[in-house]
């Protein structure tokens, strides 16, 4: 393959995936959680990682697969995850965690960081 097109290597650009440090997931529902609910946490993680210049892209999603106690934020690489994340709660975690690498440990419901696969060859 001779990489993406021009609009797609536009939108990778914009969004500096190659700066990434950090990719945080959140669930806004509707089983774990009400939707306005995710969705106001949503509003407080996007606008508080664009306000502090935060190498970290992020990603709303629908399910996380936990399905009680949301909304769930899971950040990789380190692969924590946080239950019940409420706009303040957001607001501690983007500042200590996304901010200053120092994981909340009183919200983390679970670890898992994503083994790196040996000799992976890519195509």
């Amino acid at each position: 393959m001779g990489g993406p097109d021009p609009a797609t290597a536009a939108a990778f650009s914009k969004m500096a995936l190659t700066s990434a440090q950090r990719h945080v997931f959140l669930c806004v529902g509707p089983d774990c959680c009400a939707t306005n609910a995710g969705l106001a946490t949503w509003d407080v993680l996007k606008h508080r990682i664009k306000e502090m210049d935060l190498p970290v892209l992020r990603t709303k999603a629908a399910c996380l697969r936990i399905c009680r106690g949301g909304p769930w934020l899971l950040v990789y690489p380190e692969g924590v995850w946080y239950g019940g994340v409420t706009p303040e709660r957001c607001e501690r975690i983007v500042k200590e965690h996304l901010g200053e690498g120092r994981v909340v440990s009183e919200w983390v419901s679970a670890r898992h960081a994503l083994p790196v696969i040996p000799n992976q060859k890519t195509e």
